[in-house]
């Protein structure tokens, strides 16, 4: 099996406590069908700061910021797509990234 990162982009924040129990049971629900292949359900990000190649250090990356991640197990990259297609952070308007983590040791 071969791991990937779903790289969270964007996304509504609920509007209300009741929501956010909502949206906290449907995240759950979703890494919970995933069982065994959900490897690090990881967390939303907050602030960030980019670093360019010369130094110079600037304010988050803009619309194409990470929100937030999670590491799943594959046996390719198309299953990762389909496991991906039920992911709240679709329902919330965000979008989600899935890049394929390749070993170096």
């Amino acid at each position: 099996m071969t791991k990937y990162l779903y790289s969270y982009h964007g996304g509504n924040q609920p509007a209300s406590a009741a929501e956010g129990e909502k949206t906290m049971k449907a995240w759950m629900d979703w890494i919970g069908s995933l069982g065994a292949k959900m490897v690090d359900p990881g967390n939303p990000t907050g602030g960030s700061k980019l670093i360019g190649s010369n130094g110079a250090v600037s304010d988050a990356a803009g619309a194409s910021a990470v929100t937030g991640y999670s590491i799943i197990e594959a046996a390719g990259i198309d299953e990762a797509v389909k496991m991906a297609k039920n992911c709240p952070q679709l329902t919330a308007k965000g979008t989600v990234e899935v890049s394929e983590i390749m070993p170096v040791m």
